[in-house]
């Protein structure tokens, strides 16, 4: 389905939520946005989901990064549902907002429709992660089927790859996490590494000898 992906600029839409009205960019302002979409209040994996977003937000908030939810379900819902979720998980508070989208319009333009999941008034969202950052752009999206639950220690770990490769101009290889070896991009040369990460870096040894595996700490 064509839409909303990597590299677009999210759209600037203002709508009812549980704080009230929000438009998208500035709640943004000059950070960083998770902006999820679940298919309909009081289900049961969105409400796991909602929970487990909740015990996360410190998480979050640590890495200067704010929570927008959205879904079809108007507001007044939204804040009925909020208290299964909290009773579902004590000692959790869903202090992020919830928008609404009772029309559906907004989902279709946010490219968070499910073309599965119908309901008497049509296609309902789909579980749908996009992680905006300051210049409002989507740097990544996740998108599951209402089956699958999300999983929060990928998303934080996402959310640190992205802020790392942000921050020092590099990539993040396969189950990498904070701490552990990144890689130099293709794009900068032996020498151009050697002034940009002077700590040193080690190149993998590999058949092709093209040196391009080449892996450092920052």
């Amino acid at each position: 389905m064509p839409g909303l992906t990597i590299g677009d600029t999210v759209p600037n839409l203002e709508l009812d939520s549980t704080h009230g009205k929000i438009r998208i960019h500035d709640y943004v302002g000059n950070g960083y946005v998770i902006l999820f979409s679940h298919p309909g209040d009081f289900t049961p994996v969105c409400t796991t989901e909602l929970a487990a977003m909740a015990n996360y937000a410190k998480e979050f908030e640590k890495r200067g990064v704010k929570l927008l939810g959205i879904s079809c379900d108007d507001v007044q819902s939204h804040k009925e549902w909020t208290k299964d979720i909290e009773a579902y998980k004590p000692g959790s508070r869903v202090t992020y907002p919830i928008m609404a989208d009772p029309d559906r319009s907004a989902i279709k333009q946010l490219n968070m429709v499910d073309p599965d999941e119908k309901d008497g008034q049509g296609q309902l969202p789909s579980r749908t992660l996009h992680i905006v950052g300051p210049d409002k752009v989507v740097k990544l999206s996740f998108l599951y089927p209402s089956c699958t639950g999300r999983n929060m220690d990928e998303v934080v770990r996402a959310v640190d790859s992205l802020l790392t490769a942000a921050k020092h101009k590099v990539a993040t290889p396969a189950n990498w996490k904070p701490g552990e070896c990144v890689v130099i991009a293709p794009g900068v040369s032996d020498e151009e590494a050697k002034k940009m990460f002077p700590q040193g870096f080690e190149t993998a040894d590999l058949p092709s000898k093209k040196g391009y595996l080449r892996f450092t700490k920052v």
